[in-house]
């Protein structure tokens, strides 16, 4: 248990655990009613990202969970199998970087599906499409 708090307390995985903190204080608002989960989706479009189609703190909050956990998970597996030293110093720099880069493929898989649950979100459909084709599409609707 020390070598885990260690772990998620330590650099550079404690830029991510504030990032998990925030995000369940954030959920504790919502359920509380203090905000709902559309807050941030007048700020933030994630279609360019491949997390579109789902509210922005639902895929934040997946991808927060995902880096966290697999950063924990490949900190704690570098403790075990490998002594201290310059090397470890610098693969345990690496792993929280390599865990954000495959948690961000994780949840765009995850809220693949997630999208048929929030209808007014949204989709993938909108990929590809420029700003300047959008606004011939409104001219053209508004003549």
């Amino acid at each position: 248990m020390r070598t885990f708090l260690a772990v998620a307390t330590g650099l550079p995985t404690i830029l991510l655990t504030a990032a998990l903190v925030v995000m369940v204080c954030f959920w504790f608002l919502v359920a509380a009613g203090f905000t709902t989960a559309y807050s941030f989706d007048a700020d933030l479009d994630l279609r360019a990202w491949g997390m579109g189609g789902v509210p922005v703190t639902i895929a934040v909050s997946s991808l927060t969970v995902l880096a966290w956990s697999l950063s924990v998970g490949g900190t704690l597996v570098l403790v075990a199998f490998t002594s201290p030293g310059p090397a470890s110093g610098l693969l345990r720099m690496v792993v929280p970087v390599l865990a954000l880069l495959a948690a961000w493929r994780m949840t765009r898989l995850f809220v693949r599906p997630l999208h048929r649950l929030f209808p007014d979100e949204s989709g993938l459909s909108g990929l590809g499409r420029t700003r300047e084709r959008d606004h011939r599409d409104d001219l053209d609707h508004a003549a």
